[in-house]
């Protein structure tokens, strides 16, 4: 019998390793012929994208009808054609109609350009000129082909084509649509600023200088999109950041390779370093004072045009419980709020969880009358606890996405008599027990205490976790589960920074601005798992 066994494995081995022998050669001759076709493909793309790029050879009845051709059939873009100086240059100025400044260019720019002035006697001498001695504009630019030019005019720019000069001038001719500053909508506060950011990045770099103050904060701009390029700042303190933390946040945004970046939550899910994990790894904000906080911690903000929002890299999850009005409170206050916020994040965890566990499990851990109470509520109840549960979270989401997206004089009282209508109806038709109506309600009312929207939405898709874990294994379910979640943070990091910090690994330096907030008298040194330049912040 076991000769027989011996004998016919050896034949399947056999027969595997010729199955193997014909089906690896046919395998690799297909990857190699997969990867000959994607460099094919890549090679033969790149001169088609050198074509589309035009530049410009200083002949004006060359370059403005290529320019024509290439900008389109488009109603609002204005092409004005006229002569400059005395010599009767042809010249022309191309701007968008809606975006370009046209009181400024007719009253300063085209007046300038048109009087009869002095050209220079040498051709080569014409484009300084005409930029020292004849436009007056403050932002004055060159574009030597097409592809630098068109982003400055989607911006508002005017381009000035002159017959002789072999680039095009970028006037900053911007009328910049944009909103008032205002408050933030995202990030409510009793005390403090009440100024937010808005689309506009000129504003916003604005807002950091002014409460920055120093000629130590950096301002670097760079693009994004390929399509419709827009314009990012990266911001941080020359004299506190890691010089490695600003060098490796440039790198991940020249890596972004998109049509478009519509708004800077693009940007945080490109840099960010795990892309499967449930917890924000980037901080994104609409207060100027919370960046400018970060800014003196040594980390780094990210600022994109068209978006109100700044993202601040490298964080921890003690920053996503944590408020600007901290700081500004005294110590005693400041800290008690900062405990209600980690309790109510523990309740919003582990609420429902903590419910359904005794009731289908540790009856035994119940006081007697309130579990005499309980089961009398639940009578008559045809779910388990956890359907019941499942019932009144899903409702509660539903209502609360409803309340965001509905008109803001509508949008809360929806939720609040919608919330209060299902609950009492659900109770009054015994699908589910008061108790459980109580217990929802405290969930979701500790969740809204979280100030951070992403890390609310975070524990509120692991609190779905921690109910299957107690519906199937009880009270330990809860506790594996939470320690699970714990080892994924223990491993999380953002730019290299662990993200339990200052708890794991720990150090005990930075636990004055932990869970408790002590005197700002006695924060007197950053946080040392940023690594900075200077530690201290005083003294």
């Amino acid at each position: 019998m076991r000769n027989f066994i011996s004998t016919h494995l050896m034949n399947w081995e056999i027969i595997l390793q010729a199955v193997l022998c014909s089906v690896v050669p046919y395998g690799v001759y297909k990857l190699g012929a997969w990867l000959k076709s994607i460099l094919t493909i890549r090679s033969s793309s790149k001169p088609a994208s050198e074509e589309r790029l035009y530049v410009f050879t200083g002949k004006f009845e060359k370059d403005l009808p290529e320019l024509q051709d290439r900008l389109g059939r488009n109603d609002d873009i204005l092409v004005r054609t006229f002569e400059i100086g005395g010599a009767r240059t042809k010249a022309a100025l191309i701007l968008v109609k809606e975006l370009a400044d046209k009181n400024y260019i007719d009253t300063h720019v085209l007046p300038s350009l048109m009087s009869d002035f002095a050209m220079p006697s040498c051709a080569e001498e014409l484009p300084q000129h005409i930029r020292n001695r004849i436009l007056p504009v403050s932002e004055l630019g060159e574009a030597g082909n097409l592809r630098d030019l068109l982003p400055g005019l989607w911006k508002g720019n005017a381009g000035l084509l002159i017959d002789g000069c072999p680039n095009v001038f970028v006037l900053a001719t911007c009328n910049e649509k944009k909103r008032s500053l205002g408050e933030p909508a995202s990030e409510a506060l009793v005390r403090g600023p009440r100024v937010s950011f808005n689309e506009s990045l000129a504003d916003n770099t604005a807002l950091l200088r002014q409460l920055g103050g120093s000629h130590t904060l950096c301002i670097v701009y760079t693009l994004v999109g390929r399509k419709a390029p827009r314009t990012v700042a990266i911001a941080y303190n020359s004299d506190i950041a890691n010089d490695a933390l600003v060098q490796e946040v440039r790198q991940r945004i020249a890596r972004i390779d998109m049509d478009d970046v519509p708004d800077s939550g693009y940007i945080e899910q490109f840099i960010e370093d795990n892309h499967l994990t449930l917890f924000p790894q980037v901080q994104n904000t609409e207060r100027p004072d919370r960046v400018n906080s970060a800014l003196m911690e040594g980390r780094v903000a990210i600022l994109l045009d068209g978006s109100p929002f700044a993202l601040i890299v490298p964080v921890s999850i003690s920053m996503l419980l944590q408020s600007p009005e901290d700081y500004y409170e005294r110590w005693i206050p400041g800290t008690l709020v900062r405990v209600l916020r980690y309790i109510a994040a523990l309740i919003s965890t582990l609420g429902p969880a903590l419910y359904i566990s005794f009731i289908s499990f540790h009856q035994g851990l119940i006081p007697t009358k309130l579990a005499v109470s309980i089961a009398g509520s639940r009578e008559g109840v045809p779910f388990p606890s956890l359907i019941e549960a499942l019932i009144m979270e899903v409702s509660i989401e539903i209502l609360r996405e409803a309340g965001l997206r509905l008109p803001k004089p509508i949008g809360q009282t929806i939720g609040i008599v919608g919330g209060l209508v299902i609950g009492e109806a659900a109770v009054q038709a015994g699908i589910v027990s008061p108790i459980m109506v109580i217990v929802v309600a405290i969930t979701a009312i500790s969740s809204f205490a979280i100030p951070q929207y992403s890390a609310g939405i975070a524990l509120r898709i692991i609190r779905f976790g921690t109910m299957f874990s107690a519906a199937i294994f009880g009270l330990y379910g809860v506790i594996l589960f939470f320690l699970l979640v714990c080892s994924h943070l223990a491993k999380l990091k953002s730019f290299g920074i662990p993200y339990l910090s200052p708890a794991a690994p720990y150090r005990l330096e930075d636990w004055k601005d932990f869970v408790l907030r002590a005197p700002l008298s006695f924060m007197t040194r950053r946080p040392k798992a940023m690594q900075v330049k200077q530690p201290k912040r005083r003294g």
